[in-house]
């Protein structure tokens, strides 16, 4: 066996695992959950056919019905389609910050636990005093620093990750770099950065995807406190934290709060759920 089949062979049981394995009912359901509030933010217009700005003052606090199925808020606009249009800053901003989060975690732990010594100490001193801040505390304290808007609160929120993909990509690497096949590439003469690239990346970051889909929920959670805080774009944007900030200042109707805080939290479980099954299937 050569050492490149040799370092890909947990790549290739870790794709047959999950193609091979049964998807129980509510993993499935949680990927029918985000499929749907994918689709809503990939092309909101063909869920609904309303304006999520502009509404109907005639309109304004009906209860949820059929011809609005979250009801409507103070200005008579449709809550549906705001949740819905909601939906598209709430997952590209989550996106950010776990794209900034796994990309500079991982390189951090990548480079602490492959060079070790001098480096590793530094590298994980600093993650070390990131750990020690919690993570809300500093997503609002990089988001007060940078400006309040949506994209600033993504990328607070990708910071204050950073720590834990860091930590995680360390652990694998220092695992995987004592693996045989690593060692063998040592001993036949393999430079140190063609090894780490070639070997030791690919088969670390099988740990990442799971924690990616974890983290993903999680920043939806905290974007959504931070625009519940007034640190995300202002009204009339219709991201789901601040559609729950709206509606609590109209708690005579309920579902100005209760609808767009249902479908965070639907997604954010199933974001969970998935990243569970993930790692069981690791």
């Amino acid at each position: 066996m050569t050492l490149a089949s040799a370092s890909s062979a947990s790549r290739v049981s870790t794709i047959r695992r999950l193609t091979a394995v049964r998807v129980p009912p509510t993993v499935a359901l949680s990927f029918a959950i985000i499929a749907l509030v994918i689709a809503w933010s990939l092309a909101p217009h063909l869920f609904t056919s309303q304006n999520p700005v502009n509404g109907v003052p005639a309109d304004k606090l009906l209860g949820p019905s059929t011809a609005h199925w979250f009801g409507t808020d103070h200005l008579g606009r449709d809550l549906y389609t705001r949740v819905v249009y909601g939906a598209a800053s709430s997952v590209t901003s989550a996106l950010i910050a776990v794209v900034i989060a796994g990309v500079v975690g991982g390189l951090i732990g990548l480079l602490a636990g492959f060079l070790g010594g001098w480096v590793d100490i530094v590298l994980a001193r600093l993650v070390d005093v990131l750990l020690a801040i919690p993570n809300f505390l500093l997503a609002v304290i990089v988001v007060t620093a940078i400006g309040f808007d949506t994209t600033n609160a993504a990328i607070a929120t990708g910071v204050s990750a950073v720590a834990v993909f860091a930590r995680v990509m360390r652990a694998e690497v220092i695992t995987t770099r004592q693996a045989i096949f690593v060692e063998a590439s040592f001993l036949l003469g393999g430079s140190r950065w063609h090894i780490l690239l070639r070997h030791v990346l690919p088969n670390a970051s099988r740990s990442v995807l799971p924690l990616a889909v974890l983290q993903f929920g999680l920043s939806i959670l905290v974007i959504a406190s931070l625009a519940f805080l007034g640190y995300g774009d202002p009204p009339p944007a219709s991201d789901w934290g601040l559609l729950i900030s709206i509606g609590k200042d109209y708690l005579r109707w309920p579902w100005l709060v209760y609808a767009p805080a249902f479908v965070t939290i639907a997604t954010v479980l199933s974001l969970n759920r998935i990243s569970r099954w993930l790692r069981r299937t690791d």
